[in-house]
């Protein structure tokens, strides 16, 4: 039996992916690349953003047409975070037929026998039936229901080896599953659950195996990453967690994602410019400049402690790359309010910012107690404004980096190119280079000597490159 699985969404959907593609290869399926060859597809969504969900129902609209022209669909599972949001409505809406297993994001580990009992059903149910065209095809008769588990479970273990990572350079590993912060516009409390921490020791174990099968650096996910606090070990904060990771053979960079402001601690900051394995770089979400939007947002910070933030990690680390996510036309945002967006990204100079307009999501509090009151069109003059800001600063500290001297994991040959390659500065800036295939995975001394608008040029030192360090 064949799988494909297609993810849309952020780097954990990425993960719960990689997670599921090994539990069912454990089952023994085999990956394929193509849904005309795939015997189920596993499609993993996002929704906190709108067009997440879009894709969704497209891609089921698709999947519908090609049974159509092949006599038969594959079977289908739906799992992450629109699953998990939707539930029963997900299966209004496509009239019951297009899904044959419903998982919601902390049921994963289930997917395999799910499956299994679907298949099974599906089986008995067309016993009498003449065999259909091919095998791959999933005819669900009307009396069986799609199989269904949304339900919250509180263990976040994960049988060690079993997730199939795609990247043979960077592994991520969670540490916290949920989140407790609730913030005005934000979905992930309803679709990931409540904060649950990883044990201090699983995650060891899980980036000593990342290390021993060839990563060479590690992306720590959680949805709020830097409140860990370790369930076995009262001592370990995320600082400490940081110290310990830093101390494992073989990884030569740590990364993660997402912290929120008001967890930044004086500990993180010394671990950030004290260990030389974590990296220059932190992605330190703001969503607006304006401290009254703010609170609004719920997000417990104001726009005066983001920037005394900002000044502590520049003053601890003046080499430090900062990004963000910004929210224009948040309910009830003034012109007033959206200048100080501006002025504050003036302020801060991103090296890189994911910026949206605002959209309702379902269950959160501005959906239910704020009126989306700023108009479409100026949620676009907005977002166009903001980005063309961004993109001005991005281009200055691009520019300012053409001479100089940086460490690039190389991850990836170019698609474009056969003699080009890719990697990332510490800092987190694509840098691409002319250079061996044998490279990747390696951290090259390069220098700088171009600027696009997303991304560096340059040339490896060749002397000190070839010699391996």
């Amino acid at each position: 039996m064949k799988y494909l699985i297609e993810t849309f969404g952020c780097q954990m959907n990425h993960h719960d992916s990689e997670r599921m593609a090994g539990l069912l290869e454990a089952a023994g399926y085999v990956r394929t690349e193509e849904d005309t060859d795939a015997d189920l597809i596993v499609i993993n969504t996002c929704s906190v953003r709108e067009k997440a969900e879009e894709k969704l129902y497209t891609r089921l609209g698709e999947i519908r047409v090609l049974g159509e022209e092949t006599g038969g669909r594959p079977m289908v599972a739906v799992a992450g975070c629109v699953a998990q949001q939707e539930g029963q409505t997900l299966l209004s809406k496509t009239n019951g037929r297009m899904i044959d297993v419903l998982i919601g994001t902390q049921s994963i580990k289930r997917l395999p026998l799910l499956v299994a009992e679907a298949r099974g059903a599906m089986r008995d149910g067309r016993e009498e039936r003449t065999p259909e065209p091919r095998t791959s095809t999933a005819h669900r008769p009307s009396s069986i229901a799609p199989l269904i588990d949304l339900n919250p479970y509180d263990d976040v273990s994960f049988p060690l080896g079993v997730a199939r990572r795609e990247d043979p350079v960077k592994a991520y590993v969670t540490i916290i599953e949920g989140c407790n912060e609730f913030c005005a516009f934000c979905v992930v409390p309803y679709t990931r659950g409540h904060e649950r921490m990883r044990p201090v020791d699983d995650i060891l174990a899980d980036v000593r195996h990342a290390a021993d099968t060839g990563a060479r650096e590690v992306q720590l996910l959680g949805q709020i990453v830097n409140h860990y606090q370790a369930p076995d070990d009262p001592s370990c904060d995320f600082a400490e967690l940081l110290t310990r990771i830093n101390e494992v053979t073989g990884i030569e960079r740590i990364r993660f994602a997402s912290p929120h402001p008001r967890h930044v601690t004086g500990r993180m900051i010394q671990a950030m410019r004290d260990l030389p394995k974590v990296c220059r770089h932190l992605h330190l979400p703001v969503q607006s400049g304006s401290t009254r939007v703010l609170q609004a947002m719920r997000r417990r910070h104001t726009r005066e402690h983001y920037l005394e933030l900002v000044a502590s990690l520049r003053a601890a680390m003046p080499d430090i790359a900062l990004s963000t996510d910004m929210i224009v036309g948040f309910p009830g945002e003034t012109e007033d309010d959206f200048e100080q967006t501006l002025s504050l990204t003036r302020a801060a100079r991103y090296h890189s910012m994911f910026s949206f307009k605002y959209s309702p999501r379902p269950n959160t509090l501005a959906l239910k107690r704020m009126p989306d009151d700023v108009s479409e069109r100026e949620k676009s003059r907005r977002i166009v404004e903001l980005q063309a800001v961004q993109k001005g600063i991005q281009g200055e500290l691009f520019a300012a980096a053409i001479g100089r001297r940086e460490h690039v994991l190389i991850d990836a040959k170019s698609r474009r190119r056969e003699w080009e390659l890719s990697g990332r500065t510490s800092g987190n800036t694509v840098v691409n280079l002319p250079g061996d295939p044998s490279w990747v995975g390696r951290i090259v001394p390069v220098i700088i000597t171009g600027a696009n608008p997303n991304s560096l040029r340059g040339e490896a030192v060749l002397d000190t490159a070839l010699a391996g360090a």
